[in-house]
């Protein structure tokens, strides 16, 4: 029997309408209005594409955006420059960093350089080690929206064997790391697997609850799971049929308690969690939390 699909744009709509009333509730009481500016730089299509999903969420929620586009020959010095006057500067509550920047540009050097304060990708190391202490910190977006997922689709992580198939900065070290947290949506039992994992299947089968970032199509397919599993499929591939994610939807399905789409899945919450974590940054600056 299919298990239950996990809409990510269904739960996303809900957490957009909380967030339009926190927001009304900042211009009614307080005459705040979020802000949030986005730097892109160069000409990567799949970016422009990111960027535009973001200004159009901004617009939606009444959140101030501001977005700078920047030639792909920009120097890195430049950007620095950039980033310290929006650090400064009291309208813009978060600060966005569209990667990939080209090759010439330290990446770590310019995500470093924005503020803790307005890291809302959370990539900063600063807010990366409250995280891993449970400190209140900015949670990076996809991680974050992996755990709205599962918690507000009554998916119990108290004790349960959770594999992670993948090891980015981006998905699955953070993911991991909230997951093992004693606290709501936490108290796992994480493995981290990867490409240097032997037998991957024999973790794979162990998992209540199953979060693939691994990049390539069908990675995961219906033999590595074990019935009744929950499976988080973070992957996005873009192949001649259509967007796929990491794991053989079809098969793996009939085999889940619950499952994610793709796309429709994780996709929707990355940019609600970013509204979310834009709109406590203005919070938190005014001192309301």
């Amino acid at each position: 029997m299919a298990g239950l699909l996990i809409k990510g744009s269904e739960i996303s709509k809900q957490i957009r309408e909380e967030l339009k009333q926190e927001i009304a509730e900042l211009k009614d009481k307080h005459n705040i209005i979020p802000g949030l500016a986005t730097i892109l730089v160069g000409e990567d299509e799949a970016s422009k594409v990111y960027v535009g999903a973001k200004e159009k969420a901004c617009k939606e929620l009444g959140i101030f955006s501001e977005r700078i586009d920047l030639p792909a020959q920009t120097k890195e010095e430049e950007i620095l420059v950039l980033i310290e006057r929006l650090n400064k500067e009291s309208r813009i509550n978060g600060i966005l960093v569209q990667l990939p920047l080209p090759k010439h540009i330290n990446e770590t050097k310019v995500l470093y350089a924005v503020h803790p304060d307005k890291d809302v990708d959370g990539f900063h190391p600063v807010n990366v080690g409250k995280m891993i202490l449970g400190d209140p910190a900015f949670l990076p977006c996809t991680p974050h929206g992996i755990l709205q997922l599962l918690m507000r689709s009554g998916i119990d992580t108290n004790g349960a064997e959770v594999v992670v198939v993948g090891r980015s900065n981006i998905v699955g070290k953070p993911i991991a790391n909230m997951l093992i947290q004693k606290k709501k949506g936490g108290n796992a039992t994480v493995t981290v697997c990867h490409t240097g994992t032997k037998d991957l299947a024999s973790h794979t089968r162990r998992a209540d609850i199953l979060i693939v970032a691994a990049g390539r199509p069908k990675t995961i397919t219906a033999d590595m799971v074990k019935d009744g599993v929950v499976v988080v499929d973070v992957g996005v591939n873009r192949l001649p049929t259509g967007l796929v994610g990491d794991v053989d939807f079809e098969p793996v399905k009939e085999k889940a308690k619950a499952i994610t789409p793709v796309p429709g899945g994780v996709g929707p919450m990355t940019i609600t969690m970013l509204m979310y974590n834009t709109v406590r940054a203005a919070k938190m600056q005014a001192g309301i939390v």
